[in-house]
C-alpha cells in the first residue's frame, strides 16, 4: 500500500532519487497497477480454519442438497448511501455543476434493516426492521416469514436453514424455537460472507434500488421490495449451481478471503 511519492522518497534516502515515471514503469512492467483495495471481514486464524473445515467437509455434496437451502441475511440499505464511484464526463472547470455531482446528505439521509431470504426456486419474503433487531424480533419474523418462504418455493418440509452466527440468531430460545419446528440449521462458520450467495444479491439489490432514485425512506422500502420480487428464478438458481466453486475458491484461499 505504499505510494509512489513514498517509494521516490525512500529511494532518496539510500542516495540515488528516481523520478516518480521511472518507478511508475518499472511497477507496470512487473504487471503492478494502483487498483482500489477490496474491504473484506478481518480473519482470525480461527476463521480461516472454520472456513476451510466447511468448504473441504461441503465440497462433495450433492447439487440437490444445496438446493434444499434456505439462505438468509440482514443488511442496511441507505437512502442516499450508494458510495460506489461514479464517473462523469465533463469540460474543464465544470467539476461543480449539479449535473455533474452526487447529492450527499448527512448521515446518508437515514436507513432501513431489512431481512431476506432466497434458494434456488427464487426469493422468498422481505420484511423491514422495525426498531433494534433482539432475539424476539427475530424469532417473529422467522414465525411470520420463514415457513411462508419455503412453502412458497416448494422446498418441502425438509429443506435446511441457512444463517450467520449473530448472537440473536443463536440464543438458545431462538435454537429452541428451530427444534420445536423440526428445521435443521446449517452449521455456519464466523465471518464467512463470501459463503453467503445472499451478499451478491444484496449487492445488486442496492445498486438497483438506487438507480430508482428513492426520496425517502417510504419509497426506499418500497423500492427494495419491488426489486427483491423482480429477481429472477434463473439469477438465484445460477448462484446455487455455482456454489462448489465458492468452496473450491476457499480451499485454494486455505480459508481466506476470495473474489466471492
Amino acid at each position: 500500500m505504499i505510494t509512489l511519492d513514498e517509494l521516490q522518497r525512500s529511494t532518496a534516502e539510500v542516495g540515488d532519487s528516481v523520478h516518480r515515471t521511472t518507478i511508475s514503469c518499472i511497477l507496470h512492467k512487473s504487471g503492478l497497477y494502483g487498483r482500489l483495495a477490496r474491504r473484506k471481514p478481518f480473519l482470525k486464524d480461527i476463521h480461516r480454519t472454520c472456513h476451510l473445515k466447511f468448504a473441504t467437509s461441503h465440497l462433495g455434496d450433492t447439487p440437490n442438497m444445496w438446493k434444499k437451502v434456505l439462505w438468509s441475511d440482514e443488511t442496511k440499505i441507505e437512502l442516499f448511501g450508494n458510495n460506489a464511484k461514479c464517473y462523469v464526463w465533463r469540460k474543464s472547470n465544470t467539476a461543480h455543476h449539479p449535473e455533474h455531482t452526487i447529492p450527499t446528505v448527512k448521515h446518508g439521509g437515514g436507513s432501513i434493516m431489512v431481512w431476506a431470504c432466497f434458494s434456488s426456486a427464487g426469493t422468498g419474503k422481505m420484511v423491514k426492521i422495525d426498531g433494534k433487531l433482539d432475539g424476539a424480533k427475530y424469532r417473529t419474523i422467522l414465525e411470520e416469514n420463514l415457513m411462508e418462504s419455503a412453502k412458497d418455493l416448494r422446498l418441502g418440509r425438509r429443506f435446511v436453514f441457512q444463517q450467520d452466527n449473530d448472537p440473536k440468531h443463536k440464543a438458545k430460545s431462538t435454537m429452541e424455537w428451530f427444534k420445536n419446528k423440526h428445521i435443521q440449521v446449517l452449521e455456519w462458520p464466523s465471518q464467512s460472507p463470501d459463503l453467503n450467495p445472499i451478499e451478491n444479491l444484496w449487492k445488486e439489490l442496492k445498486t438497483a434500488v438506487h438507480k430508482c432514485s428513492p426520496s425517502n425512506l417510504t419509497e426506499l422500502e418500497l423500492f427494495c421490495k419491488e426489486e427483491w420480487e423482480t429477481n429472477s428464478v434463473s439469477r438465484c438458481a445460477k448462484l446455487i449451481e455455482t456454489y462448489p466453486k465458492r468452496l473450491t475458491a476457499v480451499i485454494a484461499a486455505k480459508g481466506g478471503a476470495t473474489k466471492y
